[in-house]
């Protein structure tokens, strides 16, 4: 007759930590995909609603137009007048910025312009370098009134 031994079994003190690698491979994924988007913006300050004009600066300012029909002009180059396309405004303003750091950028764009073009317009300056991008607006006749408090 044979007898059986009973072996006394230890318990297991180890954490299993495949699935945890598993969660955090994931969120590193996820973070790696959605954090170049967040930061995709572009960055404008905006006036307030009764801005006042501002000060008038040494340097003259580099200003990029957009007519109505979304063409952009530069008034740096040989003609003012004659529209660039988007790789001549973006060398342009580049080198603008490297001579001479610290222009103020303007962005005139029409009333009756697509407002995806005054974007595209603003993406592009970005992306030659400058690190804040103005809006001109003509002044109303009319004041808007100041709040009460």
């Amino acid at each position: 007759m044979a007898v059986k031994q009973r072996t006394r079994r230890r318990p297991m003190a180890e954490i299993n930590v495949v699935p945890y690698i598993d969660v955090m491979l994931v969120l590193l994924v996820i973070f790696m995909i959605t954090a170049p988007l967040l930061a995709t913006g572009v960055k404008v300050e905006l006036p307030q609603a009764a801005a006042n004009p501002i000060e008038r600066e040494s340097k003259e300012p580099l200003v990029v137009s957009v007519d109505a029909a979304g063409n952009y002009f530069l008034n740096v180059g040989e003609n003012h007048e004659k529209p660039v396309d988007e790789t001549t405004l973006v060398q342009r303003v580049a080198a603008v910025l490297r001579n001479q750091p610290g222009t103020p950028v303007l962005v005139r764009g029409d009333k009756n312009v697509n407002y995806g073009r005054v974007v595209r317009a603003m993406t592009l300056l970005q992306s030659a370098g400058a690190p804040n991008v103005g809006l001109v607006t003509e002044s109303s006749a009319t004041t808007p009134p100041k709040p009460s408090s």
